[in-house]
């Protein structure tokens, strides 16, 4: 099963928008609740993200028997340091972005936390992939 989502720069109206419809999916498919939000939180958090610190993007989700893909792309700016990026509390986030709720710096390190794999292509300048993915056979990396 898949499915695509376009995700636009700057409308937060629509944040959590794709992460939901995907919850939805993967409860119709009888995925355990624990690796649904495990899926979700990551997802929402990349879904953010592409939100408040891109010019706009998509997120293609594939789904077979064993796994759970996702490839979240953006058109840019990129990320200047993804090693900084990835400490906890450190954000980009403008004080509009933050006095809507967002901005913690919580993005990425919640992606790592809660993926079975996590693969970030960036550059400053350039687009950002992020390409997460999560088991679903059981005994598997959290699925009991």
């Amino acid at each position: 099963m898949q499915a695509r989502f376009s995700v636009d720069s700057g409308d937060f109206t629509k944040a959590g928008s794709a992460s939901s419809a995907i919850k939805r999916m993967l409860k119709q498919l009888g995925v355990k609740p624990a690796v649904v939000k495990r899926v979700v939180v990551a997802l929402f958090e990349a879904e953010v993200n592409v939100i408040a610190h891109s010019y706009g993007g998509f997120i293609q989700c594939d789904i077979s028997p064993e796994k759970v893909n996702l490839l979240v792309q953006d058109t840019g700016p990129g990320i200047p340091d993804l090693d900084l990026a990835m400490t906890e509390g450190w954000s980009t986030a403008t004080d509009a972005v933050r006095e809507m709720g967002y901005g913690a710096g919580m993005g990425l390190p919640n992606m790592k936390k809660n993926a079975d794999s996590l693969q970030i292509s960036t550059a400053a300048g350039k687009h950002t992939e992020i390409r997460m993915s999560f088991s679903l056979k059981e005994g598997e990396d959290g699925v009991s």
